[in-house]
């Protein structure tokens, strides 16, 4: 059982060696200004990331055969560099995939996945449409779709980037969903909600994330709205009579769930339901994106009147987390 994770070493007494394992997230070998190898990694945990250096890779206590990827074990010590927490690596090794907890090292859903995936089927049992309860439905029954649907990530590094966070993004989507559509009469509410079951559908395939979260090479030249769209709409052709009117409309609704071109989607919202499937879809997302930041400001030991580091999607703002500053210092009432 892996004993210290990132998060706890901002309280780690500093120059003092302990051994831990971490994922290997980038690994760069460089030289200094006077022409001294050494290698620069950025190591993972499921609490996060840090920069380590290893100032004599030609020691033979450090592995040469490891690589991006890899888990490690590494023998340490932490100490600030202009301010920032890094590693200083003395000994460092391969471990075998038997050797650690993979939940340990990838950041994972807070929540049941169980639970989570008994909203998803109470969700898709109260659709009153049967051609869009059908589609969901297969589409969910197929095994491998099923398997990755509740295990994969939402994104390699922004929103939801964490096991479980795909099935985390789109249970949250359906309860934003039934709480806003009510409110617009123009809405068919089936529509929208198989838009936000099947919106990420290709990420299944866009990413991998057996070690750490990665591009597939067809997520890299497709991406996941063509990759989600070709799945979907090789479904619907399986389904005999389905409607040709509504697939055009789940189809659109896949393929503008971005909003904008510029954004990646191959068209804009044109139809009210998928309107709103980019307006629930970007306010969820951003506002996991900021749970994520002001949870890691908090990790860096930064206090409730400091603002976050530049949030890149956020417009590259800082933020404050007003709820720890609203509540700090304030007075006990008897």
């Amino acid at each position: 059982m892996k004993e210290i994770f990132i998060a706890d070493l901002v309280r780690y007494e500093e120059n003092k060696p302990f051994d831990s394992i971490y994922l290997v997230l980038s690994k760069q070998n460089r030289t200094t200004r006077s022409a001294k190898p050494y290698i620069s990694l950025i190591l993972g945990d499921n609490s996060g990331q840090i920069e380590a250096r290893i100032w004599d890779p030609a020691d033979n206590r450090i592995a040469v055969d490891f690589s991006k990827g890899d888990v490690v074990k590494a023998r340490a010590c932490c100490s600030k560099f202009e301010g920032v927490l890094q590693l200083k690596i003395d000994l460092l090794k391969k471990v075998g995939s038997t050797d650690y907890d993979r939940a340990d090292l990838l950041p994972a859903t807070t929540y049941s996945v169980a639970e989570l995936w008994q909203k998803l089927e109470l969700s898709i049992a109260s659709f009153t449409d049967p051609w869009l309860q059908r589609l969901v439905v297969s589409l969910l029954a197929d095994p491998a779709i099923r398997e990755a649907f509740r295990e994969a990530p939402a994104a390699k590094q922004l929103h939801h980037a964490w096991l479980g966070g795909l099935l985390e993004h789109v249970v949250s989507l359906l309860g934003l969903a039934d709480k806003v559509v009510p409110h617009y009469p123009i809405l068919m509410r089936d529509l929208v909600l198989t838009g936000v079951i099947l919106h990420d559908l290709g990420k299944i395939r866009e990413l991998a994330w057996t070690t750490g979260f990665e591009y597939t090479l067809e997520g890299t030249l497709l991406g996941h709205i063509q990759i989600g769209a070709a799945m979907i709409e090789k479904q619907i052709d399986e389904i005999p009579g389905f409607p040709p009117r509504l697939k055009t409309l789940v189809l659109h609704m896949i393929l503008s769930h971005h909003g904008k071109l510029e954004f990646g989607s191959p068209k804009i919202p044109m139809i009210p339901e998928a309107l709103m499937l980019n307006f629930l879809d970007d306010m969820d997302a951003k506002m996991a994106t900021l749970a994520s930041e002001l949870q890691k400001s908090a990790r860096q030991g930064r206090g409730p009147g400091e603002m976050t580091d530049k949030i890149w999607a956020l417009d590259q703002r800082t933020m404050l987390n007003s709820r720890a500053w609203l509540t700090e210092g304030e007075p006990t009432v008897s």
